[in-house]
């Protein structure tokens, strides 16, 4: 079994003549024509092979490295506001109970009618 990669231009726009897989002298496993249009080998898969540019493949990656770029920065920055966020919310946070504005303790005259009124008793 053989393939047959035809003739292409490749990225520096040389002609490369059309070749048969395998190749003399190459991998007797690589019997399919492999690549791109402006790049093309023998290899042993038949599902390599890609009608467009490689230049065109590295655009993907370019373009997919900004894209997880973006998403990192993102992610980074939402991750700094909720640590500021928390921060504030804890050190804002009063230290001592709430004033409701009613007073526990007995004052002046109160006081000291019950404390006279519980004179001699055990439990007041």
């Amino acid at each position: 079994m053989s393939a047959e990669c035809s003739s292409y231009l490749n990225a520096d726009k040389v002609l490369v003549n059309a070749f048969s897989c395998p190749r003399t002298g190459g991998d007797a496993r690589a019997v399919y024509c492999c690549g791109f249009q402006d790049v093309k080998y023998c290899c042993d898969d038949p599902h390599s092979f890609f009608p467009y540019e490689h230049s065109y493949m590295w655009w993907l990656s370019v373009g997919a490295l900004v894209g997880l770029s973006i998403a990192a920065v993102v992610l980074f920055a939402f991750i700094i506001t909720v640590c500021v966020l928390c921060y504030l919310f804890i050190s804002t946070k009063p230290r001592s109970k709430l004033d409701t504005g009613l007073s526990l303790q007995m004052t002046g005259e109160l006081l000291l009618t019950h404390i006279v009124s519980c004179r001699g008793k055990d439990f007041c």
